[in-house]
């Protein structure tokens, strides 16, 4: 099942990039996106509602991705893990930044969060993959700014080599977050 919500859609190099408002534990795509924190911890928001939905599984998966990366997972990298309990094929997690103003390099970081997971899933022949609104909850990057960054990070990382993708879901937690990135990606893609 996809959401509650309709579906807006763009095509990107023969992908199809898709806008919607829902629970992305809910998603029928190959992966879905986690917004972690460094220490790949349970957190709260998108992060913990996966968590719950995934069960313990997770958190062995999640302790084994720490060790890998020897302890932390850098802001703006991902990591795979398998999916827990989710009928799904990976979890993608990412660290996106927290906001500090819009001076620290937080919109490089947040566009290495969204091209780093699309790199992941395409190293793993995922063909589709669902994003939450990355660093827009408790790291407080304004939600505007990061619908811009997140639709053209995806954008030119699929111009540049689309790889087995042929769909990527951008799915919002609420309405107002879902038109602001519905805006973002008539202006960066065309009308949907």
């Amino acid at each position: 099942m996809t959401s509650q919500g309709m579906i807006h859609e763009a095509m990107c190099n023969g992908v199809r990039i898709a806008v919607t408002q829902g629970d992305i534990t809910l998603q029928d795509t190959d992966a879905i996106v986690n917004a972690a924190n460094s220490a790949l911890r349970p957190g709260a928001g998108v992060d913990g509602a996966i968590q719950r939905a995934a069960g313990s599984e997770l958190l062995r998966e999640r302790e084994e991705a720490r060790r890998r990366l020897g302890g932390m997972l850098p802001t703006g990298e991902a990591v795979s893990t398998g999916p827990g309990q989710l009928q799904i094929k990976r979890i993608i997690h990412t660290a996106g930044p927290v906001w500090d103003g819009g001076g620290s390099g937080e919109r490089e970081a947040l566009t290495s969060s969204y091209r780093e997971c699309l790199r992941v899933a395409k190293a793993e022949g995922l063909k589709s993959i669902a994003f939450p609104s990355v660093s827009t909850g408790i790291y407080g990057y304004p939600v505007e700014a990061a619908a811009q960054v997140a639709v053209e990070a995806v954008g030119a990382e699929l111009e540049a080599d689309p790889g087995s993708l042929r769909e990527v879901r951008f799915v919002l937690f609420d309405e107002r977050t879902l038109g602001v990135f519905l805006a973002a990606l008539n202006d960066i893609c065309g009308e949907t």
